[in-house]
């Protein structure tokens, strides 16, 4: 095996494909700190994409937002959005808003026949899960759901490896991620410690979903069953059972994927599959603010590989607006995205009940 057939061009975009169509207009639902300065910044730089339309329940935001790109030409409400205003202004939606909100905002921009790129994790519920994947099946819009992690390079690169068997066989997938929120948003009030718009929990659904779904995308499966425990001690986690957690996703033909969050410890992140012959590491892994690393191990050899960083936000939004230039659809769909949403629900009911879920 020529490893450098796989490393070199590290940041290679192998989904790519030429056209003089374009740019994707997007009208960008949402306007927390994630939408504000990542975002949009990462559409201004996008070769592929521009901002048009920004859209907030609050007027006055939506009108300091409208400032944040030379392209922005509209600031609309929420409400004026369900009522088409601006309509013609955008061709895509990109839709940022907590959890459990997600589904209102896909059907609207379905309806209207816009492309749907929709945050993860697709939305609060199974259920409500469900009615995204019917609406853009129903309109029949292409839509994708932001798992950024499968538009990284590190995590591209560590696919193709595992695919031509460098590895060897997968055995078992480690990964971590945790931060702290209580840091992050003092006040104790963020969306994120609510049910009612996070969904069933905190750090699951937030945060332990980047290792969740890296694992399926490395993998190229789905988990069988689940097992998990967590537990909440903050006061600002009063109504979340999982300021801290760990589960394991068996997956078919016996391997298992390990991985455990926080919502309150260091920043930390990592993945690794461990193979019959060997592992390959990205750590860090899943924050956009580190430097991706990349480490392969093989029999006694080693390697360490630097490469180029990019944006993972521009490169989602690039790979999201090249699929839509030239006829493609994109992935992860809808569909993709539904699994997680048991995978999360099932974590949930594992750790409350102290018993493995399983998910056939």
């Amino acid at each position: 095996m020529e490893l450098s057939s796989y490393l070199d061009e590290f940041a290679r975009r192998d989904w790519e494909e030429p056209t003089e169509e374009g740019p994707v207009r997007f009208a960008m639902v949402g306007m927390g700190w994630w939408t504000r300065t990542q975002a949009i910044p990462a559409v201004a730089e996008s070769d592929y994409c521009e901002t048009t339309v920004v859209v907030s329940r609050s007027e006055e935001k939506a009108a300091e937002a409208a400032t944040l790109a030379d392209s922005i030409e509209h600031a609309i409400t929420g409400e004026q959005f369900h009522d088409g205003v601006a309509a013609d202004a955008y061709d895509a939606v990109y839709v940022c808003t907590p959890n459990a909100t997600h589904l209102e905002y896909v059907e609207t921009a379905a309806a209207l026949g816009k492309a749907v790129l929709c945050e993860k994790p697709m939305e609060g519920s199974v259920e409500r899960a469900r009615g995204i994947v019917d609406a853009v099946a129903a309109h029949d819009v292409p839509d994708m759901v932001a798992y950024r992690m499968q538009t990284e390079p590190a995590v591209r690169r560590a696919k193709e490896l595992l695919e031509a068997g460098f590895i060897g066989d997968p055995v078992s997938v480690h990964g971590h991620m945790s931060q702290r929120l209580p840091e992050m948003f003092p006040d104790g009030k963020h969306w994120r410690y609510r049910r009612d718009l996070a969904g069933p929990g905190s750090t699951v659904t937030d945060i332990g979903l980047y290792p969740m779904n890296t694992a399926r995308f490395l993998l190229d499966a789905d988990p069988v069953a689940v097992s998990a425990t967590m537990a909440s001690e903050h006061e600002a986690f009063a109504d979340v059972p999982d300021e801290y957690a760990s589960f394991t996703m068996h997956f078919p033909d016996d391997v298992f994927a390990t991985c455990t969050a926080s919502q309150n410890a260091a920043q930390s992140s990592h993945l690794k599959v461990v193979g019959t012959e060997g592992e390959v590491t990205v750590e860090p892994a899943f924050f956009h603010r580190q430097d991706r690393g990349f480490r392969l191990a093989r029999g006694d050899a080693r390697l360490a590989v630097e490469f180029e960083q990019v944006d993972q936000m521009r490169e989602e939004f690039d790979y999201f607006g090249n699929h839509l230039l030239t006829g493609r659809a994109p992935h992860p769909d809808a569909a993709h995205g539904l699994v997680d949403m048991r995978v999360i629900e099932a974590v949930y009911e594992s750790a409350e009940r102290g018993a493995t879920v399983s998910l056939t």
